[in-house]
């Protein structure tokens, strides 16, 4: 079903929204909470940080239902309407890469950027993959644990609708076992810091991605990293106010106030 536009009076603007890892063309994906999202915040840029939509799966079989393509008229139309929209090009959705540098249909795309924030400070803005091992040296091993998470996803939503009929929350077993297994702890540390590091070789004080569809923010390496998490479990993004804060949203639905992100924590104020 189509989310309704938000009324004027819940329209919220800001000076920068970032989403990523929408994963349209997928089961999981969660369209109508994004479009609901998109409408509810009136941007002036707004950044796409990659697997926006998913090759590797439309590749292997075709679904689009009408939510998602609702999503991407959206984005058509913010673009024609003066709207800045860039999209910085993921490994889902890595076809994009060929075009970097290029305008789609109004759309900047590209392989990073650099964004100034109204705090001062400069963000590298990148998808992430590059820094994954898996996804840069063992292609099969990602395609491999692609599957894997999908079918994680399949046994939420069936232990969700148990759930849901007892009256519970909801609960994910992927996210549960990527912050409790240590493996994937390590994982997702290495990641951020490696990240982090980039950001350093850029000589900018930040670093926003997505590709782990880990939410958070923090400073722990020096810079702050900012993961916008995804729009399959979490429905997450992070928006930049125009004070110059920038927000981590759990979107819940138009009516709902947006919740905290479990794991955002504290950020410490940029050494002088």
């Amino acid at each position: 079903m189509q989310a309704s536009v938000a009324p004027q009076s819940d329209v919220v603007k800001v000076k920068t929204l970032f989403i990523s890892d929408a994963h349209l063309g997928t089961r999981g994906c969660q369209a109508e909470r994004l479009l609901e999202f998109l409408r509810c915040h009136d941007a002036e840029t707004l950044f796409l940080v990659g697997d926006i939509i998913d090759g590797w799966r439309l590749n292997s079989g075709w679904y689009w239902p009408k939510d998602h393509n609702d999503v991407v008229l959206e984005l058509v139309h913010q673009a024609r309407s003066g709207k800045r929209l860039v999209y910085v090009a993921g490994n889902h959705d890595e076809c994009l890469r060929s075009y970097a540098a290029s305008y789609v249909g109004g759309v900047e795309v590209v392989d990073r950027a650099i964004h100034t924030g109204i705090d001062g400070r400069d963000y590298l803005i990148i998808h992430g993959d590059h820094f994954d091992v898996v996804v840069r040296h063992a292609r099969w091993l990602a395609l491999v644990g692609d599957l894997a998470y999908r079918a994680a996803l399949m046994s939420n939503a069936g232990l969700n609708g148990i759930r849901r009929r007892l009256g519970l929350a909801y609960w994910s077993f992927s996210a549960w076992a990527k912050s409790g297994v240590k493996r994937a702890v390590n994982h997702i540390g290495c990641f951020e810091e490696v990240l982090s590091d980039e950001a350093k070789r850029y000589d900018v004080q930040g670093v926003i991605c997505g590709h782990i569809h880990h939410a958070i923010m923090h400073d722990d390496f020096g810079v702050r990293y900012i993961n916008t998490g995804d729009w399959v479990e979490s429905c997450s993004g992070v928006v930049e106010h125009y004070d110059g804060r920038f927000e981590l949203i759990q979107w819940m639905g138009a009516r709902s106030r947006p919740a905290p992100v479990e794991t955002q924590r504290p950020l410490a104020e940029a050494a002088a």
